[in-house]
């Protein structure tokens, strides 16, 4: 966990996320990386020197009508003092019962966004931490480029139109396999996805091109990476 809490400690520095006072809602869905992102938060704040509360929140999409079991995310921020609140909400039947939605993940994370950032604002929340890290960031480069035929990515941070909320990606800096083994060493619950289309999406079939291509040339993923942060695109260049 300490390497990843270093990478946190980069991305919020060089990309000035955190400010003192903030009131930073996480979005966790119980997946390695929302957990370790709400735990690092939880550990930096210890140390960082910038004063800050954490909430957690849960957008529940409810798949096949039955509730998601979170009790174990609400037992982690019970033991560390947070605010941890569960949203239910209908996004599962809406998207795979009343829709059929033949490509669901578009219109599900859409909604799911509208809900968390209303969410973030009536819990009196400034910024909201998302889990994505840096194999997100290279596998969005590659779909939008593939799928779409442009240049883009989501940024490290961004303020959200007429909303007055500013999301940031604290985890940008870390690999997958770092945050899967920071999940065991601070023996997180993981909350298993129980979305109908997990497994079977556009961005497992990136993941699985690029893990292709990192074995055949070793660094693939690093020269992408690189490639962001050099040219600037959507808000991924350093200062200097």
């Amino acid at each position: 966990m300490q390497r990843v809490l270093g990478q946190m400690r980069k991305a919020i520095n060089e990309y000035e996320m955190i400010r003192e006072g903030d009131r930073i809602c996480v979005g966790v869905s119980g997946g390695k990386d929302s957990l370790v992102l709400l735990t690092g938060l939880i550990r930096l704040r210890k140390f960082i020197g910038i004063s800050f509360d954490v909430v957690g929140l849960t957008i529940d999409p409810n798949f096949g009508g039955v509730p998601g079991d979170y009790s174990s995310v609400a037992e982690l921020c019970k033991r560390e003092g947070v605010e941890y609140h569960v949203l239910p909400t209908q996004i599962g039947e809406i998207v795979f019962d009343v829709r059929k939605e033949p490509n669901p993940c578009s219109l599900c994370a859409r909604m799911r966004r509208g809900a968390l950032h209303n969410e973030a604002v009536r819990l009196g929340c400034n910024k909201i931490a998302l889990g994505h890290n840096y194999d997100d960031a290279v596998e969005t480069f590659i779909m939008n480029l593939f799928t779409e035929g442009r240049l883009g990515c989501f940024s490290p941070k961004n303020e959200l139109d007429g909303k007055e909320l500013t999301l940031i990606r604290p985890l940008v800096f870390a690999r997958e396999k770092e945050i899967r083994h920071a999940a065991r060493s601070c023996d997180l619950h993981i909350v298993k996805s129980k979305c109908p289309a997990d497994g079977h999406t556009n961005r497992q079939t990136t993941k699985e091109f690029l893990a292709e291509m990192e074995r055949k040339d070793h660094g693939f993923k690093d020269r992408i990476f690189g490639a962001m942060r050099r040219s600037g695109l959507d808000g991924w260049g350093n200062k200097s």
